[in-house]
């Protein structure tokens, strides 16, 4: 009997950047309802969305990826971005400015680790992004102008976390399955 779960790939933001972020949200939360705002303990950069598969195939799919040796890499995080349908915002972030590459060449490992263990390659290219809220409404929803977000200090990814997504009315609740070093 096989167990099944849903599951992605990210890089967790270091704690005093979740820290630092968690007022942000609060106070965006107020401004903007109409969007779900990720909690601060949930915070990461999705490198993979898996999605809902048997646990025996992610980690297949994480001993692949953990094969060659993962390189560390420096990040930062900038502006506030979305992505949008038409006029609607779908997705509020945080953009990547420093260590996009490293973050593509990561994505890249994984998305080939994923493809070799038979999963159907990502249909969207790599956006190394911080997804910060997503619209309520499917179609999307008008987004008040926002406060500047704090500035973060850029820190060194030294981990890959395969991540068990568990949902729930209140919202995702992420669960590490296994942490991946990377050096």
């Amino acid at each position: 009997m096989s167990s099944r779960v849903r599951a992605f790939f990210g890089l967790p933001l270091p704690k005093e950047h979740r820290e630092a972020l968690g007022p942000y949200i609060a106070s965006c939360d107020a401004l903007a309802p109409e969007f779900r705002w990720v909690p601060a303990a949930n915070l990461h950069l999705t490198v993979r969305f898996i999605g809902g598969v048997d646990r025996a195939l992610v980690e297949d799919i994480a001993d692949r990826v953990a094969k060659p040796r993962l390189a560390g890499f420096d990040l930062a995080l900038g502006d506030l971005g979305t992505f949008k349908r038409g006029r609607l915002v779908r997705v509020a972030w945080l953009g990547v400015t420093s260590g996009v590459e490293a973050a593509r060449a990561l994505a890249a490992q994984v998305e080939a680790a994923c493809i070799a263990a038979g999963l159907e390659a990502e249909k969207r290219p790599f956006q190394a992004h911080l997804t910060l809220a997503r619209a309520r409404p499917r179609l999307g929803a008008a987004l008040p102008r926002l406060p500047e977000p704090p500035r973060l200090k850029p820190w060194k990814a030294d981990e890959l976390v395969l991540y068990e997504s568990h949902l729930s009315p209140k919202g995702s609740v992420y669960e590490a399955l296994r942490s991946l070093r990377m050096d």
